[in-house]
């Protein structure tokens, strides 16, 4: 008997696409021989940047869409040959989705989606009102959803998730253009239902490295449709064990290239660009032992001003760039480092 929440095996997906011209079909591999096992019970979590194969993953596991090669197992049900009983067992919820029909309030909403479920009314109501009071959506249950904010439908989303009470939740970057409040009540959420529920398995994706080094047991580092590692938090960072991670804060520097090219010590670098505040700053991972100086003397010598430079503790974010070559914020076209 399968004991695994969620199995894939040896799992390809393959896009073809036809040129604007009609000519010669392209063919695009968004995942390449996936394997993957999550246990009953975790928290976990799946990284990669944008075009990685992160939503096309979740996606197959949630019947939308079927692989090419390989197979998935989902509560140890074929996704591919018996999606229906899949259906039964899972929910999902993706960031800045749709928020349903404007026309309906925040309640009528919910108790919709909860009988396409087949969960009994009352059953519904009261999961309903807990979900609500628990996200701090109680006062607006009655508004419509045309009238709500941003993040209030964005709560209104994941209550739909938790509704139905469902053994396996996939949530697509559920924190997506929240503000720290409003997400920081949604981890919350999160983490009370798991808690209450030791037999339920949620799978997250995010671009928040805080968020999966807070909430997630395990976590799989996904790049160009393959997975490049998967471990808990901790034992990720250890891999930083004979590296030192430096950020150094400079004006802001958009040129494209590598500045860093033939610095002594410097395995990985990788940039954020905070046009409004007028800086960009880096993450550095050198070889221990090595210095800094030169780094911030190739800075100097660009004509930027270094504003800081601090020494850091090794991040889930330091491991992402050590193992991806770039930052999670960069698409999987941009030049590595």
């Amino acid at each position: 008997m399968n004991n695994l929440a969620v199995e894939v095996e040896n799992m390809g997906r393959e896009f073809r696409t036809r040129g604007r011209s009609g000519g010669r079909q392209a063919v695009l591999k968004a995942l390449d021989g996936i394997d993957l096992e999550i246990r009953p019970g975790e928290l976990f979590g799946l990284l990669g940047p944008n075009g990685a194969g992160k939503t096309t993953l979740i996606k197959i596991l949630c019947t939308l869409l079927l692989p090419t090669s390989g197979r998935a197992l989902v509560s140890g049900i074929d996704v591919a040959t018996e999606p229906h009983r899949v259906r039964e067992r899972i929910n999902m919820v993706s960031g800045g989705e749709h928020s349903g029909y404007g026309i309906l309030t925040v309640r009528e909403h919910l108790w919709l989606f909860s009988q396409l479920y087949g969960v009994p009314t009352r059953t519904a109501r009261r999961r309903t009102d807990e979900l609500l009071e628990a996200l701090g959506l109680l006062a607006e249950a009655d508004q419509k959803i045309a009238m709500l904010s941003t993040g209030m439908r964005q709560k209104m989303n994941l209550i739909r998730g938790f509704v139905c009470d469902p053994l396996i939740l996939f949530l697509d970057e559920p924190t997506l253009g929240l503000d720290v409040q409003v997400a920081r009540e949604v981890r919350t959420v999160i983490r009370s239902w798991l808690a209450a529920s030791p037999e339920k398995t949620v799978l997250l994706t995010t671009h928040y490295m805080a968020e999966a080094e807070i909430l997630c047991d395990r976590v799989a580092i996904i790049s160009r449709g393959r997975v490049l590692a998967c471990d808990t938090p901790e034992n990720l960072k250890q891999r930083l064990d004979h590296e030192v991670v430096y950020r150094v804060e400079t004006d802001l520097i958009l040129e494209p290239g590598d500045p860093f090219r033939d610095v002594a010590g410097v395995r990985r670098f990788g940039a954020e660009h905070k046009a409004g505040a007028g800086t960009t700053r880096f993450m550095v991972i050198m070889d221990r032992g090595s210095e800094v100086t030169g780094v911030v003397e190739r800075l100097e010598r660009m004509g930027k001003q270094v504003r800081a430079v601090n020494r850091a503790e090794p991040s889930l974010e330091d491991v992402f760039l050590h193992i991806v070559g770039r930052t999670i914020g960069e698409d999987e076209d941009a030049p590595g480092h």
